[in-house]
């Protein structure tokens, strides 16, 4: 039986925003303090959002520190999802984290090189989804794709350069289209 998606599964995190004195919007995660960023309208500002988020986690991958699971939001907060392929590639360093697997076991276990192994991970290749699914399997993770409102304080999440115009969020299982 497939285990049903719930918006607190997603790799999204809670955002405040808030004016400044200037009125521009900031934005800030308590997750992960060092993405931090502004807009001068509310939809720059989650746009910008976004970007900041997958840059720290980004960072946090090349370091090789730890990348904490969102917390629930509060309140107002936003949810913000980092970019699709940076989600990926985080799914896949904290499964190696947790196995305890080194990127020469993942070279083994998808039967290939060591380099490419360590692109797979990198956050600056362009890797496709073909192969960060391919990846992600090798350590037992598979890949759904859940669509959600984007309203603040109702289980939405702040898409990259998506916007969705719905009253409850749409789930959808792992592995159905």
């Amino acid at each position: 039986m497939t285990k049903a998606v719930v918006p607190e599964d997603i790799l999204a995190y809670p955002a405040t925003l808030r004016r400044d004195r200037d009125g521009r919007y900031l934005v800030r995660f308590r997750d992960l303090p060092e993405a931090l960023t502004d807009g001068a309208t509310k939809r720059d500002a989650l746009g910008e959002a976004s970007d900041a988020l997958s840059e720290a986690i980004a960072a946090r991958i090349v370091t090789g520190e730890e990348i904490p699971l969102p917390s629930l939001p509060r309140g107002q907060d936003y949810r913000v999802a980092p970019d699709a392929t940076i989600t990926l590639k985080a799914g896949l360093y904290k499964a190696l984290k947790e196995l305890n697997l080194s990127i020469a076991d993942l070279a083994r276990r998808l039967k290939v090189d060591h380099r490419e192994a360590r692109r797979l991970l990198d956050p600056r290749h362009p890797t496709k989804l073909p192969r960060l699914r391919e990846a992600l399997a090798a350590v037992g993770i598979g890949i759904g794709i859940v669509l959600l409102s984007q309203r603040p304080g109702r289980g939405g999440v702040w898409l990259p350069e998506v916007q969705l115009r719905q009253k409850k969020p749409a789930l959808a299982e792992p592995g159905r289209a």
